[in-house]
């Protein structure tokens, strides 16, 4: 069983929509009780960083998703969802992350539009499984205007201004800046994928 973590966030539906495409079997759930017995976890997020956080501390979910992650159950991060795993983002310098990953979430500064919305190619930049039966420079779906810094887990990147972690793959950590449920037959490879962890 997977289970989506809704926090409040307004692309649940859509991620609900591409697992039942997938004939995944899932539920959705604020109630830590839950997650805490999740096989999968899959955490959407769109919107504010400092609204995510403030959501996920007010429903006593910070704790159970590092517990859960450390426990190795595979976890999948969307957009925000990615965000949240580092120390701190600068659109709200006052939240904390989860901390799982060290460093900042950095904003976009340069002459093109912002926030990056629209379609743009992944790099590889190694093995990966999210990636899997996917050519390197497959096109995915963005909209942030925040992006998270390259670092030793990152298995693809995305160039907008400059290089950024598009895709991030640590043991049972795995996560994605763009959106799956709108990446159309990419997103839904992305998630198979994960489904199948």
């Amino acid at each position: 069983m997977t289970t989506i973590v809704d926090y409040g966030a307004g692309n649940i539906r859509s991620v609900e929509n591409t697992l039942a495409e997938l004939g995944a079997d899932f539920t959705v759930t604020s109630d830590p009780i839950v997650v805490s017995s999740a096989q999968k976890i899959i955490l959407p997020g769109v919107g504010h960083f400092g609204q995510m956080m403030q959501a996920i501390d007010r429903l006593r979910l910070r704790e159970v998703l590092i517990e859960q992650i450390h426990a190795r159950v595979p976890f999948l991060g969307i957009c925000i969802g990615m965000q949240c795993l580092f120390e701190g983002s600068e659109e709200s310098p006052a939240s904390r992350g989860l901390g799982l990953f060290s460093g900042c979430v950095r904003r976009f500064v340069g002459d093109a539009r912002i926030p990056h919305m629209g379609w743009n190619s992944l790099e590889k930049t190694k093995p990966s499984k999210l990636l899997a039966q996917l050519a390197d420079g497959a096109f995915t779906y963005f909209a942030h205007s925040y992006y998270a810094p390259v670092n030793e887990a990152t298995a693809a990147t995305c160039t907008y201004l400059h290089p950024y972690s598009a895709v991030l793959e640590k043991d049972n950590v795995y996560a994605v800046q763009f959106h799956p449920e709108k990446s159309g037959l990419v997103g839904l490879q992305v998630v198979k994928n994960f489904l199948e962890i």
